[in-house]
């Protein structure tokens, strides 16, 4: 029934075209966010997920830097130790060379004078390999009762750093000399001791050093897998959504029509009064 006191068309157009409008927003807004859901109402469920697959691609992301940390202190640390190495080796030799009866007390003064110099170099090389102005190879460091490393998204996700000490005192070797004879041989089997001292803790580190490796790894694969995951929760489909966009488009322009045909209606009931 034709009346002029209330428009029910354009009342009718107006509401359509709120709706058409707004899904129209919507689509642009995801465009321009490049995301799926704009908004919680667009996806309740999947924003809970998406923000929860977030939290941990963040968190693995400095459990990544974490490992690497981790890494850096155990090559620091063998480094360290490859070097205290190589002086025990010095060591003894000098030390077979003044075991043997062919040398005078003489010599084994001088011999002796870089025994001792080479002593006091283990100790200057342990307490001189730092990670973080931390010695790494001393008595007591920071590493010797193990330090926990977080290497995942959950507590539990942890590997620990143990490095032992590597100082004279602790090898044995801080109150050798090769002055004579005797002492020399007694030098030699304390080196030996020494020497195999060393080589565990330098295969301690190694095998420390893989794990965090492999860690770093896993590490590495969990974030790719959980972006992936994530982009098909969250990301908006681009071609999907601008069918919706252009869909919305056409509609707001037919509810804009729609109102204005409507609004002309009035005027011509009002003709039929004239």
């Amino acid at each position: 029934m034709p009346v002029i006191a209330t428009n029910t068309a354009a009342n009718s157009a107006v509401r359509y075209l709120n709706i058409n409008a707004a899904a129209q927003s919507s689509s642009l807004s995801k465009l321009a966010s490049g995301s799926r859901i704009a908004q919680a109402s667009d996806d309740a469920a999947g924003l809970a997920i998406s923000t929860r697959v977030q939290s941990d691609v963040a968190t693995l992301g400095q459990a990544a830097t974490n490992a690497t940390n981790a890494i850096a202190v155990l090559q620091t640390a063998d480094g360290g130790a490859s070097n205290i190495s190589d002086i025990l080796q010095r060591m003894k030799v000098l030390a077979t060379e003044s075991a043997s009866g062919t040398v005078t007390d003489t010599e084994r003064t001088y011999i002796d004078e870089e025994f001792g110099a080479l002593v006091d170099q283990i100790d200057t090389i342990a307490s001189g390999t730092r990670f973080n102005s931390e010695s790494l190879l001393t008595a007591n460091n920071m590493f010797s009762s193990g330090v926990t490393v977080m290497v995942g998204s959950s507590s539990s996700d942890t590997i620990s750093i143990t490095l032992s000490a590597l100082d004279s005192t602790t090898l044995g070797v801080n109150s050798l000399d090769v002055t004579s004879q005797s002492n020399a041989n007694d030098a030699l089997t304390a080196l030996d001791t020494a020497i195999s001292t060393v080589s565990q803790a330098r295969a301690s580190i190694g095998a420390q050093e893989s794990q965090f490796q492999f860690s770093s790894e896993s590490i590495a694969t969990q974030i790719e897998n959980l972006e992936a995951a994530n982009s098909a929760i969250a990301d908006v489909d681009v071609a999907a959504e601008e069918a919706k966009l252009a869909s919305s488009q056409v509609m707001v322009q037919a509810a804009v029509a729609a109102a204005s045909s409507a609004n002309s209606l009035t005027q011509n009931l009002l003709k039929l009064m004239q």
